[in-house]
């Protein structure tokens, strides 16, 4: 008899939420989908002749095998990341074929078997997977909002114990949207030093800020020369909205010996996977080149989104927005006299409208929907009109 691992067994069975979400699209041809994250189905522009032409080389007929990647990818990519007072040098850079497999490598870098590695609350629930793959323990440390979503750092501490490795931090972060400043950047480099942690930074978002921009919020951390190892994580998936051409990269800083001995082990990780494609490595500079078109559509998209959505809420409305700084999710705060589910269900039946429910994320309180700011204004619009006048029905 096959026995399986452990670490694979989720379960399998679809929650109440998809069941009712797959039996609202079958019946009702109005439905909207406001969780949307997939940017290639949300009508952006793309230069779509220079993205095939770039994924067309001809040199890459040829197999050339280089573990943090091809000189010439690793070179356009540090040109593209480099910025007036911040000179990006290809040594320091590692191309994966996902931040999902970046995250699965530094938890090998970084764990052995039972490790810990601190995640923010809430976030996106992607790391429980990877973390069981890599037989690490998650443990979370909390975000608050007092108008503001911010660290709180002595819950961070307090969550520290003598298996903690390394601190995530989502910049901006995957629901809440809130980007770290440069004293909590700072704060947290000088508490991770003297742990002896690493910092793992999540940008995948950072080029999407809301509102103007804020010269007090901390750039990509692997920049600031923090008294610890960072590793700042991006990819094409965001940046570019091109999550099918699978290109993600790391960027290690820090104190020179450590960023020296992480660049090493990395590269044989790197290695023994070989997994970024080489058509996607040829093409890259093109790909970072056109990105502009779907990116900046992406900015417009979220800002006029993020702008209904706050008009349409006037004070009186049972539903609030929290404080959000970028990415492309907002959250919502609803009136605790149903359950998150109850309400996210009820959306569904009456209005056919999906949203995700706060508890997706690891909220650790009721009532919070999360919705995506990129579906089409044509849609998002409407739909937020008729959720609005849901909830108000049943406050």
């Amino acid at each position: 008899m096959i026995t399986f691992s452990r670490r694979t067994g989720w379960p399998a069975e679809p929650n109440r939420l998809s069941e009712a979400w797959a039996h609202c699209r079958a019946v009702r041809p109005d439905a909207v989908d406001l969780t949307l994250s997939n940017p290639t189905a949300a009508g952006l522009p793309y230069p779509e002749e220079a993205i095939l032409r770039a994924l067309s080389d001809p040199r890459a007929l040829l197999y050339e095998p280089a573990s943090r990647g091809l000189p010439s990818a690793l070179e356009a990519l540090a040109r593209d990341l480099t910025r007036a007072a911040d000179a990006v040098s290809p040594d320091h850079l590692v191309l994966t074929a996902s931040t999902s497999e970046a995250y699965g490598w530094l938890f090998k870098l970084l764990t052995e078997r039972g490790d810990e590695i601190l995640v923010p609350r809430p976030s996106y629930p992607l790391l429980e997977f990877l973390a069981d793959l890599e037989e690490t323990r998650l443990v979370s440390y909390p975000l608050r909002y007092d108008g503001r979503w911010q660290i709180d750092f002595d819950a961070l501490e307090a969550a520290c114990t003598e298996r903690t490795r390394a601190v995530v931090v989502i910049h901006p972060n995957n629901p809440t949207g809130n980007f770290l400043d440069l004293d909590d950047a700072r704060r947290l480099g000088e508490i991770c030093a003297r742990r002896g942690l690493a910092i793992l930074s999540d940008e995948v978002f950072l080029e999407y800020g809301l509102g103007s921009a804020n010269e007090l919020r901390a750039g990509t951390l692997a920049a600031l020369d923090l008294p610890t190892l960072t590793v700042s994580l991006g990819g094409l998936s965001k940046c570019a909205a091109l999550p099918q051409i699978k290109v993600g990269w790391m960027r290690v800083g820090g104190p020179s010996a450590l960023a020296r001995e992480a660049l090493s082990r990395l590269e044989v990780i790197a290695d023994t996977y070989l997994s970024v494609n080489t058509p996607a490595q040829w093409g890259l500079e093109t790909l970072l080149a056109t990105r502009s078109a779907a990116r900046d559509a992406i900015r417009a998209r979220i800002e006029s989104n993020d702008a209904a959505l706050r008009s349409a809420l006037v004070p009186q409305s049972p539903i609030s927005a929290l404080h959000t700084e970028g990415g492309w999710s907002t959250v919502l705060r609803l009136p605790r006299v149903r359950s998150e589910e109850a309400w996210t269900l009820g959306l569904l039946e009456e209005e056919a409208i999906q949203v995700h429910p706060g508890y997706f994320f690891d909220f650790d309180q009721e009532a919070f929907w999360v919705v995506s700011l990129l579906p089409r204004p044509e849609q998002f619009v409407p739909a937020i009109e008729r959720a609005l006048r849901y909830v108000e029905r049943h406050a």
